[in-house]
């Protein structure tokens, strides 16, 4: 099984890692997830706009950036397009709970959108 969606752009990572303080130790902050069922034959994404609209923070060890993709934070499985930011995996954090913190707590809004620059990617 693989996981088609987009990586972020390095040089952008570092920028908003400056600017996005991680909480938690183990920080990931390096994807969006379009696809976490597809496998290799499953094609990559297309190019899109996308911003950084909101963080959600369960303040138990998981801390997500919402991301808002060509206009809209809802992924087609019902989920919130996100970047896992930082967790604490000493705590049994997983960055796949970003979505269930992200439901269960919501969200809180930016001022103002941030851009991101993404890249179709494969991993998993």
């Amino acid at each position: 099984m693989a996981v088609t969606g987009w990586k972020v752009d390095a040089d952008d990572r570092h920028r908003l890692l400056a600017r996005f303080a991680p909480r938690w130790p183990d920080v990931i902050a390096d994807h969006v997830t379009l696809d976490a069922k597809a496998n290799s034959r499953t094609p990559l994404p297309s190019s899109v706009s996308a911003e950084i609209v909101g963080e959600a923070d369960d303040d138990a060890g998981l801390q997500a950036m919402v991301v808002a993709i060509d206009g809209s934070t809802d992924r087609s499985d019902g989920g919130t397009y996100h970047i896992t930011w930082s967790l604490d995996r000493s705590r049994g954090r997983k960055p796949v709970q970003s979505n269930d913190v992200i439901k269960a707590r919501g969200w809180r809004p930016l001022e103002r959108p941030v851009p991101v620059a993404l890249i179709p990617a494969r991993f998993g």
